[in-house]
């Protein structure tokens, strides 16, 4: 029973991910990565799917093997938050452009001092 909510759970995840890839602001690879985790418990053979698909494969076994964001993923990830910050800016305006800047300036600094 574990196993199949483990891989329901992983095609969600893997869903989500493919949203991601069509709209711009939602992001892919994360949620590969945790259709990833639940892959490994549910699902070993489609966890293998996943890391030898040949477009995003290599970023999830670069973060699984060592914890790294290549520099392009890192500026895309920084310019897609900017671009939320600033549409918050210009549509919600002040205060509700701190809470986008906040979660940029947190999440940014984290992404940007992972390992390339």
């Amino acid at each position: 029973m574990k196993r199949h909510l483990w891989t329901g759970a992983g095609l969600m995840f893997v869903g989500i991910g493919a949203v991601g890839a069509v709209l711009p602001l939602l992001p892919t690879v994360p949620f590969l990565l945790l259709a990833l985790f639940c892959f490994a418990r549910g699902n070993p053979a489609w966890e293998q799917r996943l890391l030898d698909h040949p477009t995003y494969g290599p970023l999830l076994r670069d973060w699984r093997t060592r914890r790294a964001i290549p520099r392009r993923a890192k500026w895309a990830a920084l310019i897609a938050m900017g671009i939320s910050v600033a549409v918050t800016a210009f549509t919600a305006g002040w205060p509700w452009l701190l809470i986008p800047a906040a979660v940029m300036a947190l999440s940014g600094t984290w992404i940007w001092t992972r390992n390339e």
